[in-house]
């Protein structure tokens, strides 16, 4: 069986946490937000969905 969650789902799940057990503020998750939304727009965009789609496919592998 195959379970298949998105990237972004994840990283929501993971900010969630580090905002409910203190290990990071409010203010920096904005900024960090507003980072990647601006990050986004730019040209390292696509170097940056080149190198999460690697890493998803190497671990991906891993479990082969």
């Amino acid at each position: 069986m195959t379970l298949t969650i998105p990237l972004v789902l994840l990283l929501a799940a993971v900010l969630a946490l580090l905002l409910r057990f203190r290990a990071l503020g409010a203010g920096a998750a904005v900024a960090a937000a507003l980072f990647g939304f601006y990050l986004a727009g730019t040209t390292a965009s696509d170097t940056v969905n080149e190198l999460v789609t690697a890493v998803t496919g190497a671990l991906t592998g891993i479990g082969r």
